[in-house]
């Protein structure tokens, strides 16, 4: 090694605390802890899922106590929060079909591999899932 080549840092023992708090993750990170996420979040939210389809399918009956239960609520749970985990669902679907088409097309083509267009995609999923949310949410809210 020559002397000037700047020696990099090396870290043995991490203080989650000190540490962690300034590490800057770039957006292929962040897309693919949130891909671990959304998958999660569908798998735990699973029955609400079975009950919102059976719900809204069984019967006229049914599915007037369904769309009563985003306006009104169910039991204790206020419509606004029932709203609030359907969007969260929403921005799951979302999320992880995005980031599902992006890791399929970076498996698929050989010049998807290169670092510029794994951030350029990156950002691209974040700012797709997040917009499509929004339209949706506003939609589910009743903006429009």
């Amino acid at each position: 090694m020559t002397v000037a080549q700047k020696q990099r840092p090396e870290f043995r023992n991490i203080n989650a605390f000190r540490d962690l708090p300034s590490y800057r993750l770039p957006a292929p990170g962040w897309v693919s802890i949130l891909h671990r996420v959304s998958g999660v979040l569908m798998f735990v939210l699973l029955p609400f899922i079975i009950w919102m389809f059976d719900t809204s399918v069984s019967s006229e009956l049914s599915f007037a106590r369904f769309r009563a239960a985003f306006n009104a609520g169910l039991g204790f749970v206020p419509g606004w929060f029932v709203k609030l985990v359907a969007l969260s669902l929403i921005w799951a679907y979302l999320h992880h079909f995005i980031a599902g088409v992006r890791h399929v097309w970076m498996d698929v083509s050989h010049a998807a591999t290169t670092k510029a267009f794994g951030t350029l995609s990156a950002k691209v999923t974040l700012a797709l899932s997040i917009a499509l949310t929004v339209v949706l949410g506003l939609k589910l809210f009743g903006v429009y």
